[in-house]
């Protein structure tokens, strides 16, 4: 039966201006979820996780800002990168239900992105509940702004990510049925327009996918993007107040080797209580991104999803404090892109790099990238000494040190032993030239970096 899970509007500068409102088939193969021809130009999709044109895995830690409703506030992206975020999701108009953002607006907002060394995931908000809200812009019209911008974006592949249609169907399954077809078809027509960029599918039912459709049919829409270059977005509020189900959904993506980020979530909702906890938990466990709602100015009822109160950084609210400075939070976990430097991360490694013995032409580099209670991330760099085909990188991890989630290469355990094996995409390297995988792993205490063994 449908039921409204959540209707929320939030009344910006006199405005009402934002629907929130869940979420198991067999999981689809991922083997045919390959990089395209534009892989080497910009952001990508490499076996189910987010790359960089470098190869460089990526996740976004990052919030949500209303720029649309609110674009005096232009101090906002530097104030949010203060606290730690890699990235921002701006909400744009495309002039259906609220003031268009035009191809200046939108040039202004990348360079602000840019001088603040965040990635931008830009969205359209006037699809939110399309069927349902009265008003609601379709799939279509999202693509004809996005066609209407498209100066603004051209050659931006490398720093803007284009979240096609903000939860783009409410809870009306007869329009709801249609996500999957109606998806495919903006993405082709992005595509055909020359839109090489990461496009981002949010999810229907007020973006929180409790009918499972999103889940059924990402592969099929994935397969549709001629790019092989289309993310997944969840939007996870008060149908996520269990642990199990917030497992539940990201598992179901990961484990299909499908790319999904948590486009937004709170700590609370008037739907019900999410938690907050487990999203932020679970998403650092499988390396997957995520963007907290919302930076400030939310009203409706909903103004507790403000992180600061006034857009003001130095009033930080309960929600804010949770998100920037909590367990597993912004802070903690945020690694800059690497495009804005030479992908060092935004803190210092625990460790110097470790490098191995050459052997067998090729040697490897382990550098603990980050570390938090009870787990760390760690970043492998291997340099062919001569022309490889393949590699193969072994170590022994120190007792209470697991490997959880890999990404970029087949890793492979046997208690302490670790095996890497290069991934299809990136075993055959030129002398000289190198590549990176990476993993997170859990561990008791500090995690010790081990010597490693590289051969082809």
């Amino acid at each position: 039966m449908v039921r409204r899970l959540l209707t929320a509007l939030v009344a910006l500068t006199g405005i009402a201006a934002l629907a929130f409102a869940w979420a198991s088939p067999p999981a689809p193969s991922g083997a045919h979820l390959t990089a395209s021809a534009q892989a080497d130009t910009g952001f990508r999709i490499e076996n189910g996780r987010l790359v960089d044109a470098a190869g460089n895995d990526f996740v976004m830690r990052g919030v949500n800002h209303a720029h649309t409703w609110y674009p005096q506030e232009t101090g906002s992206l530097a104030d949010i990168k203060e606290l730690g975020a890699n990235t921002v999701r701006v909400v744009l108009s495309s002039g259906d239900r609220w003031a268009e953002n035009g191809v200046a607006d939108v040039a202004a907002v990348v360079d602000d992105c840019k001088a603040n060394r965040l990635i931008c995931v830009l969205e359209v908000h006037d699809t939110t509940g399309y069927g349902e809200q009265s008003g609601a812009a379709t799939l279509d019209q999202a693509v004809d702004y996005w066609l209407r911008v498209q100066d603004a974006l051209h050659g931006e592949e490398d720093h803007v990510l284009v979240n096609i249609g903000n939860e783009p169907y409410g809870n009306d399954q007869a329009t709801v049925a249609n996500w999957a077809s109606d998806t495919s078809a903006a993405i082709g027509r992005l595509r055909d327009a020359g839109f090489h960029h990461t496009l981002v599918a949010d999810a229907p039912n007020w973006g929180q996918d409790w009918s499972h459709t999103m889940r059924d049919g990402a592969a099929s829409v994935f397969a549709s993007d001629p790019h092989a270059n289309t993310l997944f977005s969840i939007h996870m509020y008060g149908v996520y107040a269990q642990e199990s189900t917030v497992v539940s959904y990201l598992e179901h993506f990961t484990n299909a080797g499908l790319p999904l980020i948590v486009g937004e979530f709170g700590h609370d909702h008037s739907d019900g209580n999410p938690d907050e906890d487990a999203i932020l938990e679970h998403t650092r466990r499988l390396g997957l991104g995520y963007l907290g709602w919302s930076w400030s100015g939310n009203g409706g009822g909903v103004e507790y999803l403000d992180m600061v109160e006034g857009f003001d950084p130095e009033r930080l609210t309960p929600w804010g404090e949770r998100i920037f400075h909590g367990p597993d939070g912004i802070a903690e976990t945020s690694v800059e892109a690497p495009v804005y430097g030479d992908g060092e991360p935004t803190e210092e490694p625990t460790e110097e790099p470790t490098e191995g013995p050459g052997g067998d032409g090729c040697e490897a580099v382990y550098t603990v990238v980050q570390e938090w209670s009870g787990g760390f991330r760690a970043d492998v760099t291997v340099t062919a000494a001569e022309d490889l085909t393949g590699w193969t990188v072994s170590w022994t991890h120190a007792p209470g040190q697991h490997v959880v989630h890999a990404w970029n290469a087949e890793v492979t355990s046997d208690g302490p032993d670790v095996t890497a094996v290069n991934a299809s995409y990136n075993g055959t390297l030129a002398s000289g030239r190198s590549t990176t995988f990476g993993f997170t792993g859990s561990s008791e205490g500090s995690p010790r970096v081990p010597a490693l063994t590289c051969r082809s």
